[in-house]
């Protein structure tokens, strides 16, 4: 990787950071003391961070220029030293303002990511999926639930907060951009606050660095194509990178039947990323990214469902306000034809002002973003299916302040603090049809003795929430071997339906006990709002007397969580080249925050449940020799709620008194999930060869199940074991001096495993999800 080899002075070949990736990089070492793994030639981009921290602004500058003139040697293209060297620099200055003190940290480099199936065709989500304890779930949302949470997921890029959106950035960002990606877990510092499962820091390209560019051309099963680009350059203090696809293919949700090929599940997707930086000075720099992302989904259908009742009888086509309608034939009654789409876009912007002066480091970074969603449904068909039909459109607008700053002082102390301001305002529109029914639930008739024209319900509301946080922190290495990173943030929440703050404290202790092994230990106190673009709004009366009637009135509204934390673990390289790590965490939580999808739509909608626990253990490790790199992860996990607090008119009322009073799994929980991966890469005259196995296996998430006396228990049973292998290969070929031509071959899921992640029933459950087939995808690229 470029960057870890302008940072560290290292040079490229047998032995160096770029040659000898390492899978995962885990680390709780304190900042000046931690080593990085020099025998087996492994570095990662917090580790080049802490060494830099230990030298002089001199003998940086000398580092990295060096490492400039051998990263472009044999290269038509000369990247300038001193703007080089400049953002080396304030790479670091960077790292240190925010670091990953005591948490539990998982690094993918660019040679990473290539090892799995699609390359840097691979979305954010599937890349997370392949870290310790994360299960896997719907495409559409980039659904991860890393230790045992539903999403509460955070994303950053170059240490700047995005702002979320109505779906997940999982699959709004183009993984091309991305040179490094870190996910970042446990118990958190206290600069991270709000979305705390997990934080999902993206480094990204850049064009004084790499300069160049590349196009490339991917397809192959499920009618998938997906041409894209990407080019970085500077010129005087300038710097900049730019990338953007095309997708589409037949596959856009997962298919809801065992089927190979789904039906009516075409999906469109456009995405481009802008990055912009100009050097200020050898001391500062002004960044400016964007992203833009449309994308158009077909809802996959499921054949042979029955009506829904109140049903439409037989001779639906008499009926006036049906005639003229093609979605389905004479009958009414084949769930092959509905037509329900969904279109998703996503815009944002930041920008980004740096400074290190000294000991003193900062970033302010301003930031904006629009997300809209529109769920368009069958208007006739899913009255038939689902006795109600919905129209729903959310438009989220979000801006903000981050700033972030550090000091040394002395040799023992890094203080460092900030501030973060969000303020989201939330439009949604939607117009449901929905049957009148009479007091047994059949539908009400007109004069002539055929069902009445569906009702028309609209509601259209808007919704206002502001986040606010500030934090101290202090980075204290107490003794030679032993750091404690303690502080605290208080945040702020308040929203048109809830006002509620916190104070967290936090503490990391770090002891490095020998060379080989690290041990940490932390608490958190986590605060974590509701996402105001997934809380349900109160139109429960609204629909008394129709067929989308609720079993229940109550409808308290949606709380923030509070949870305590607590972390454990311990890295140990066994050999050089090998290294394992083993980790425990448990958390206990109020007010429980949860997701689930209700009704047909794809758009989530959020509950609390009042108690929550959870708890699991990891275990991972990683080998890399030369060209050869391999890891294994295997995680169990728990996590559990009791008694629906908040938006309690979604849920069954027989449901409702079970979860009154026991304790219940959560729809996301998988108890056991693992991943595994080999590559081996080797250089020829020719160019270079790499070839890569890869595979998933979850435990199963929840369904409902059942109590020997027939009780239904919601969440009580998992759906069937899975696993999902793939291989491939690439091939690249030198044209004068350079590897300029790839060539590359994946099969995903070679066994061509059936294999279920969702059967349709379980809490906030909508439809059954299979994951994809056996699929062959080739890429071809060209760089220059």
């Amino acid at each position: 990787m470029k960057t870890n080899s302008l940072i560290l002075g290292t040079q490229k070949g047998k032995g160096s950071a770029t040659a000898r990736p390492r899978f995962f990089s885990r680390w709780h070492a304190p900042r000046r003391t931690r080593r990085c793994c020099a025998a087996t030639g492994l570095a990662c981009l917090a580790c080049s961070s802490q060494l830099l921290a230990q030298t002089n602004a001199a003998s940086a500058v000398t580092n990295a220029t060096s490492t400039a003139t051998n990263a472009t040697s044999g290269s038509s293209t000369n990247v300038p030293q001193f703007e080089t060297t400049v953002y080396g620099r304030l790479d670091v200055a960077r790292n240190q303002i925010m670091p990953d003190l005591g948490a539990t940290v998982y690094n993918f480099s660019q040679s990473q990511i290539q090892a799995l199936p699609g390359g840097e065709n691979t979305p954010f989500n599937e890349i997370i999926l392949h870290a310790p304890g994360v299960a896997q779930d719907s495409a559409v949302n980039g659904d991860l639930h890393l230790r045992g949470e539903h999403a509460n997921i955070q994303y950053r890029i170059n240490d700047v907060l995005l702002p979320e959106g109505i779906t997940g950035f999982g699959l709004e960002l183009d993984t091309r951009f991305a040179e490094s990606v870190r996910l970042i877990t446990g118990s958190l510092p206290a600069e991270y606050g709000f979305r705390t499962a997990g934080i999902v820091d993206i480094r990204t390209k850049s064009g004084a660095l790499e300069p160049g560019g590349e196009v490339s051309m991917y397809g192959g099963s499920f009618d998938t194509l997906k041409p894209s680009f990407e080019y970085g350059g500077s010129k005087g203090k300038w710097n900049w990178f730019v990338d953007g696809s095309y997708l589409h293919d037949d596959i856009g949700i997962e298919n809801p039947t065992p089927s190979y090929n789904a039906i009516h599940d075409t999906t469109d997707q456009y995405k481009a990323f802008l990055l912009g930086s100009y050097l200020i000075d050898d001391t500062s720099r002004l960044t400016l990214m964007g992203s833009v992302s449309y994308s158009d989904y077909e809802v996959p259908n499921t054949p042979g469902l029955p009506p829904a009742a109140p049903s439409v009888p037989a001779n639906v086509t008499a009926i006036p306000w049906y005639q003229g309608v093609p979605n389905l034939p004479a009958s009414g009654t084949n769930s092959a034809d509905l037509n329900e789409r969904q279109n998703e876009q996503n815009y944002y912007a930041v920008l980004a002002y740096q400074k290190s002066a000294g000991n003193l480091n900062f970033q302010i970074a301003p930031f904006l973003r629009e997300s809209s969603v529109h769920f368009m449904p069958d208007p006739i068909g899913d009255l038939v299916f689902n006795g109600v039909s919905s129209d729903v459109k959310r438009t989220l607008y979000s801006g903000g302040l981050q700033c972030d700053a550090s000091y040394q002082l002395g040799d023992k102390h890094t203080l460092r603090g900030g501030i973060m301001l969000l303020d989201e305002s939330l439009s949604a529109h939607t117009t449901t049809s929905a049957f009148n029914v009479d007091a047994n639930g059949n539908p009400v008739l007109d004069a002539s003795g055929n069902v009445a024209p569906p009702t028309n319900i609209v509601n259209n509301s808007m919704g206002h929430a502001l986040f606010a946080g500030i934090y101290v922190q202090d980075e204290w290495k107490i003794l030679p071997k032993v750091t404690i990173n303690f502080g605290a943030r208080f945040d702020e929440f308040y929203a048109s339906f809830d006002h509620e703050n916190q104070p967290s404290p936090r503490v990391n202790i770090i002891w490095e006990a020998t060379d080989s092994t690290t041990l940490h230990a932390g608490y958190a106190r986590y605060f974590t709002p509701p996402p105001l673009e997934n809380v349900p709004s109160s139109t429960v009366h609204q629909f008394d007397g129709t067929s989308n009637a609720s079993g229940t009135d109550q409808d308290d509204h949606v709380k923030a969580e509070r949870a305590n934390y607590f972390d454990v673990g311990i890295s140990q390289k066994v050999l050089p080249g090998l290294q394992v790590g083993l980790d425990g965490y448990y958390k206990a939580a109020r007010e429980q925050l949860d997701d689930g999808l209700f009704g047909q739509t794809l758009i989530l909608s959020a509950f609390n449940y009042t108690y929550g626990e959870v708890y699991g253990s990891e275990f991972t490790a990683s080998y890399t020799h030369e060209g050869f790199s391999t890891y294994a992860n295997l995680a169990y996990s728990e996590a559990k709620g009791k008694d629906w607090s908040s938006a309690q008119f979604l849920f069954n009322p027989d449901d409702a008194a079970y979860v009154k009073n026991n304790w219940i799994h959560l729809d996301h929980d998988q108890t056991v999930s693992g991943s595994f991966g080999a590559s081996y890469r080797w250089k020829h005259t020719c160019g270079s060869t790499r070839v890569f196995v890869d595979a998933i296996y979850g435990s199963g998430l929840r369904t409902d199940g059942f109590l020997p006396n027939g009780t239904k228990v919601p969440n009580g049973a998992t759906v069937p074991a899975y696993y999902s292998v793939s291989m491939g290969v690439q091939e690249g070929f030198n044209i004068r001096g350079k590897e300029r031509l790839r060539a590359r071959l994946d099969v995903v899921n070679i066994t061509d495993n059936t294999y279920e992640l969702r059967n349709g029933s379980g809490v906030g459950v909508n439809a059954a999800q299979f994951g994809m087939r056996l699929g062959f995808f080739g890429t071809l690229s060209y760089i220059f």
